[in-house]
């Protein structure tokens, strides 16, 4: 809040300050400074300045908003036998929970999907809306069920399985998104993620690539990944784990030398950016001009769900505020660290202070 009345009081006396000066003033990144004003916006105690029309451009989150459902052994799993479970419930799917930390985060998002006339669609359109989400342009589908997925952790938190129930996603059609690309076309950035049909992907990509909007995609899983079109044009940013970078690739990965040479390939199909997230050995990315291995954040892991899903929040979150490649995977890293170290998907501690805050200080130990 002190920084906020900070930033009103600069804003006051001069009016069209830009975020850069602002930074400076404060000592923040100019990327915190876009956090804050979206929110103030939000709330309404800014309005119509010049130096805040790219905040309340929107982003598009395209992709699963399905339930999920967390069994949690209370020792170590056997296989083929009965095993005791805790087991909680919460709002999931990628681009749902990349649009939930977006709007946590401060940002004006959207999100675009699609969910059954049950309890559970009802639930997760509810909740999803309380973060500050757009819904407007879900479909419900009557004849469908809302999409579940159920993962088994280990009792250290550590995923054994996951089941994934997301038939609903297959009655979306190329025809249905263009009756929702002007939403689209707006976006500041798109994200997407590969639970939709092939022919879908592949429309939006060709879209996004025509229209010049800044493309982000996840492939979700070592299955779905292939769903994606051979020629990657269009696409500004792919996220994939080690597996679905091997699949992309058509390369195996077992050193940060592989992810160079993965990375070089999967860039050589049309992607300007590759990052690939790596689990407890952190994140590679590479682009023309620039690659790095980063080592994960240090932090007590309770749960891993949603960690991979904030990585890509934090990191599109200050790449849409004009951060580097480099400062916007290390933002991704804190939002992975804070999500790791509590049992939600969603991280609730996710808010650009902390962000910065978590950066500042791993890379103040690291110099």
């Amino acid at each position: 809040m002190e920084k906020e009345k900070l930033i009103l009081r600069y804003i006051r006396e001069n009016p069209f300050i830009s975020q850069q000066e602002l930074a400076g003033k404060m000592g923040i990144s100019r990327s915190a400074v876009a956090g804050y004003i979206a929110q103030l916006t939000k709330r309404g105690e800014i309005k119509g300045r010049a130096y805040i029309l790219r905040e309340e451009e929107r982003i598009v989150c395209i992709g699963g908003a399905n339930l999920d459902r967390k069994a949690r052994a209370k020792q170590e799993v056997r296989l083929h036998s009965s095993n005791p479970v805790t087991i909680s419930e919460s709002c999931g799917g990628v681009s749902r929970n990349i649009a939930e930390n977006l709007g946590r985060l401060g940002c004006n998002v959207a999100l675009i999907s699609c969910v059954g006339e049950d309890k559970e669609g009802d639930w997760i359109l509810q909740e999803t809306k309380k973060h500050g989400v757009d819904i407007s342009q879900v479909w419900r589908l009557p004849t469908q069920r809302t999409g579940t997925y159920t993962a088994l952790l280990d009792h250290d938190g550590e995923m054994v399985v996951s089941l994934a129930h997301m038939d609903i996603y297959d009655a979306l059609t190329p025809q249905m998104l263009a009756e929702r690309w002007s939403h689209i076309a707006a976006a500041r950035a798109v994200y997407l993620d590969t639970n939709l049909p092939a022919d879908c992907l592949a429309y939006v990509i060709e879209r996004c690539r025509e229209e010049g909007i800044p493309l982000f995609v996840d492939p979700v899983s070592s299955a779905k990944a292939e769903k994606l079109p051979e020629r990657l044009d269009g696409i500004d940013t792919i996220l994939p784990n080690r597996e679905e970078a091997e699949i992309l690739a058509g390369f195996s990965i077992s050193s940060v030398e592989d992810c160079r040479e993965a990375s070089r390939r999967i860039r050589a199909r049309g992607v300007k950016q590759v990052v690939i997230t790596l689990g407890g050995e952190g994140i590679y990315y590479q682009s023309e001009e620039e690659s790095e291995h980063l080592p994960p954040y240090p932090t007590d892991v309770v749960d891993v769900t949603g960690a991979g899903d904030a990585f890509a929040s934090g990191l599109l979150y200050g790449v849409v505020n004009g951060e580097t490649l480099a400062r916007a995977c290390r933002l991704g890293m804190a939002a992975s660290a804070l999500t790791l170290s509590t049992g939600h998907s969603v991280s609730p501690h996710l808010v650009p202070e902390r962000l910065e805050q978590t950066v500042n200080e791993y890379e103040k130990e690291r110099s």
